[in-house]
């Protein structure tokens, strides 16, 4: 995983001009399932988004979880936009740190919910960003195809977590903002709140989140950000929200799944697998399988 440093981006439709056919197929397959969990749940207040060849690139991808609370409104506008506000910083300044870009698109969307939508709802949040890279190294008059890098940016509030599979191993993405961390907590104290049964100001379990305009500056929109190169050590992805992570671990997840090929049928079988185990809340569940043979 990468913190630090700058790559250029160039255009990756153009670098696949001129070769075969097939080179042009999705280098990933998208699964999802969801679950309302009405034995629990009244409402479905899960959103999930995916868009291919985002931003107009061949085999970019956006991918992201949206876990509404107290309404559904902050999560239908994040799952309904902010792919866009995305895409516009992104073509904005290519040259700019993709997660400079998810920091900023993160903090508009909560800044937006809070001003323009009504009542008090709120959203925890995970997006991936997929797309090709080519090191400052090469020079542009020198690119062939197997020279870019896959790359992968993701940022997250609240507790909606990513966890990457690599070599058979989960490695988590994301950071939980629960008010039980005590590094969250020493910031919401900071900022004038309290921590009380585990909640802030005694009714909130995360300290991060999108829209919760009632909590003011205790709960931000800033989100945790990471970078990594996906490589053929990578076979898939998973984005979920804490109807999924409240029952089931990183690793057993992983292991569920590591033998389905197909995405939807990946992402079926953790759903289950949630509700099996007793989760009390809505279900989502996306899976991303790296195609690491072409």
């Amino acid at each position: 995983m990468t913190r630090g440093g700058q790559r250029k981006q160039e255009s990756y439709d153009e670098v696949v001009a001129g070769h075969d056919p097939e080179s042009y197929k999705l280098s990933y397959t998208v699964g999802v399932a969801e679950n309302q969990n009405s034995k629990f749940r009244k409402t479905m207040e899960d959103v999930h988004t995916y868009v291919e060849n985002f931003a107009s690139r061949l085999d970019w991808g956006y991918f992201g979880v949206f876990d509404g609370h107290a309404g559904n409104q902050a999560s239908k506008w994040c799952g309904s936009h902010l792919h866009t506000v995305l895409e516009k910083k992104l073509l904005g300044d290519e040259s700019e740190d993709v997660r400079e870009v998810l920091n900023d698109s993160f903090i508009y969307a909560d800044q937006h919910v809070n001003s323009d939508l009504g009542g008090n709802s709120g959203c925890t949040a995970a997006v991936g960003i997929l797309r090709w890279e080519v090191p400052d190294s090469v020079p542009s008059e020198q690119i062939e195809l197997e020279q870019h890098q896959r790359m992968l940016y993701t940022a997250n509030v609240g507790d909606t977590r990513i966890v990457l599979c690599r070599n058979g191993h989960s490695v988590r993405l994301t950071y939980d903002h629960k008010a039980s961390d005590i590094l969250e907590m020493q910031r919401v104290e900071a900022a004038g709140g309290l921590i009380m049964r585990s909640r802030v100001n005694g009714m909130l379990a995360v300290t991060r989140s999108l829209g919760d305009k009632f909590f003011d500056s205790l709960v931000v929109g800033n989100p945790f950000t990471t970078s990594v190169e996906i490589t053929t050590t990578d076979q898939f992805l998973i984005i979920a929200c804490d109807g999924l992570w409240d029952v089931i671990e990183d690793q057993e997840a992983c292991d569920s799944i590591k033998d389905i090929d197909d995405a939807n049928e990946a992402a079926k079988k953790l759903v289950r697998l949630a509700l099996e185990k007793g989760t009390t809340d809505n279900v989502t569940v996306m899976v991303i399988i790296f195609e690491n043979n072409s």
